[in-house]
């Protein structure tokens, strides 16, 4: 598709293995189908939003309106770039970057998710760091946050290699109950200290001022 009316579809992060881009419709359709079949083993929740708590179909749905959605509420104070993650062509995930305020705080927050196929082989490694060198070198980011529950040892394996560090605890409630999530930052120095995943940005000059960058 020509990007002309929203040039962060033509916006593409490459990696060894991966590509990164906003889906258009067929891609959409695609992660959507990833989705409905199982990001996370059943009786596991792995997210705050409990969003997987649902029956397949509906879980496909809520994921084609989710991402739809943050297109049409866009705005330079308030983004969610929600990027469909490709493996040798086909979607295989989401990773998504955040912020408020950027171009006051300079701060990103990642949030991710894999098919279950596609799991234990480093690809969520290699697709968060995609999103770093978008924050940092791409946008000028001065922090990146995230954070994930305290019994999810995947995401934070992710986090560790990639050299985020702890920043402290939240109690949540999640589905009526009480759990506990683990807070990571990093800034631009630890990144580049760090950094260890090749990645090329595509399209980025036609849409940085989307960002607020």
């Amino acid at each position: 598709m020509k990007p002309q009316h929203w040039p962060l579809y033509g916006l593409r992060l490459r990696t060894p293995r991966l590509e990164l881009r906003l889906p258009d419709l067929e891609l959409l359709d695609h992660l959507a189908s990833v989705a409905a079949d199982g990001v996370h083993a059943p009786g596991e929740m792995p997210f705050t939003v409990p969003w997987t708590a649902v029956p397949p179909e509906e879980r496909g749905r809520a994921v084609f309106q989710h991402v739809l959605s943050t297109v049409a509420d866009w705005s330079v104070q308030d983004w969610a770039l929600s990027l469909a993650v490709l493996y040798e062509g086909r979607v295989i995930g989401r990773q998504d970057l955040t912020a408020k305020n950027f171009a006051v705080t300079g701060q990103v927050t990642t949030g991710s998710w894999l098919g279950l196929a596609h799991q234990g082989r480093g690809i969520g490694t290699e697709m968060r760091a995609a999103a770093l060198h978008l924050a940092f070198d791409g946008l000028g980011a001065r922090t990146a946050v995230s954070s994930a529950m305290t019994d999810n040892p995947r995401s934070l394996g992710v986090s560790r290699r990639l050299g985020y560090l702890p920043n402290g605890i939240e109690v949540a409630a999640v589905r009526g109950a009480p759990v506990t999530l683990q807070w990571l930052w990093m800034d631009r120095a630890r990144w580049e200290e760090c950094r260890s995943v090749e990645v090329t940005v595509e399209g980025l000059d036609h849409c940085r001022e989307e960002f607020g960058a």
